[in-house]
């Protein structure tokens, strides 16, 4: 990628029990346009023994969206969705004045061994429609635009982008484009960018200006307009971003907001568990933690 500006490594996180690679936020950079949290989880293989398992829990202010790679994930949330998501779909929460929801490993799958691959992200709303009314939905994989341009395979996961359009509603100007390599190649895409631009790295290397990048890698642009990279063969990345917002975005455990009176509001009425309730066997809750942990 020309113009490289940042390059963020992937740094270890919990998330319960399970341990993920969080690439947003960082501390030089919070947000890539509307984009204000990614963590990668795994690759990691789980026995009989072990189970994903991110207890009922919170959010505002946002959009979340789940794209595995292996494994399964049950979503259930407080609007009454049970919906599993398999690799190469999309889910898509949309927290708005608040949702609550969890993500387990699916009953069939609890007492077999699993793998567990893929990527959750936050994407932050709009100032006038961060109090709107909470929405889910999920998009199978056949209703992402796909297409391939000489030995490179592109998918449209959501947003705008290459004269595509996701079905995925999302609420900003954006993008979140996948592109696969058959062989080692120039990619020229700054012109069919826009806003901010981020570029993670799965799998294989890109190489921009004598520099080799590899997996586990974000590296962010400081023109997205001059996004040009060579990638090798079998190689797999993302590129993501968007028109930024102007205010400014406050992070605080699972909220998001442009005020803070906003979160605090939400973290009393989480700890008041005063949230709606999801209407399954869910009683066992993750509590706000005591010390704050903002991002």
């Amino acid at each position: 990628m020309s113009n490289i500006d940042l390059i963020i490594e992937e740094r270890a996180a919990s998330i319960g029990k399970f341990m993920v690679g969080r690439l947003l936020p960082f501390r030089q950079k919070r947000m890539v346009g509307p984009f204000i949290f990614i963590d990668h989880m795994g690759p990691a293989k789980l026995s009989e023994r072990d189970n994903f398992d991110v207890l009922t829990h919170p959010h505002i202010g946002l959009s979340t969206l789940t794209f595995l790679f292996e494994g399964s994930i049950m979503h259930r949330d407080t609007l009454g969705n049970a919906m599993e998501i398999k690799p190469g779909a999309v889910n898509w929460m949309t927290a708005g004045r608040g949702i609550v929801h969890s993500e387990r490993t699916p009953e069939y799958l609890r007492h077999s061994d699993k793998s567990m691959h893929g990527l959750q992200i936050w994407v932050a709303l709009p100032k006038d429609l961060e109090q709107m009314a909470p929405e889910f939905f999920h998009i199978e994989e056949q209703q992402i635009p796909a297409w391939t341009d000489g030995d490179l395979t592109f998918k449209l996961v959501a947003g705008e982008a290459f004269g595509h359009k996701s079905p995925v509603p999302v609420y900003s100007r954006l993008f979140m484009v996948e592109i696969k390599s058959n062989a080692e190649q120039t990619v020229n895409v700054g012109h069919k960018l826009y806003g901010e631009a981020g570029l993670y790295i799965l799998e294989g290397r890109i190489e921009s200006e004598g520099n080799s990048y590899h997996p586990k890698q974000l590296l962010v642009a400081h023109d997205s307009s001059l996004c040009e990279f060579t990638i090798a063969a079998n190689s797999t990345i993302y590129l993501f971003g968007g028109e930024p917002f102007p205010e400014e975005r406050f992070i605080d455990w699972n909220f998001v907001a442009s005020d803070k009176a906003l979160i605090n509001e939400a973290k009393q009425k989480w700890i008041a568990q005063e949230f709606d309730k999801i209407k399954e066997d869910e009683t066992e809750f993750v509590p706000y933690p005591s010390f704050g942990k903002k991002q």
